[in-house]
């Protein structure tokens, strides 16, 4: 995430050289990925949801992010 990003709420990805974007409340994803990566980044998003839904609203009020444990 990045401090006065538009809407709606997402998060960025990066992935040697590809980059997503992707919606936190869908799940959409804009770009591309490696299939595996990408099913890691989703499953990732649905364990952490409602964190990301927390640090979307933190970004606006230019708060400092909650951390978010990654996918062992």
């Amino acid at each position: 995430m990045y401090y006065k990003d538009h809407s709606p709420p997402h998060f960025h990805a990066e992935y040697n050289e590809y980059s997503i974007t992707v919606e936190i409340e869908t799940g959409v994803v804009e770009g591309r990925f490696p299939k595996r990566a990408l099913s890691a980044i989703l499953e990732w998003l649905d364990i952490h949801r409602n964190v990301l839904k927390t640090d979307w609203q933190l970004a606006i009020d230019r708060k400092p992010f909650n951390k978010i444990e990654p996918l062992e």
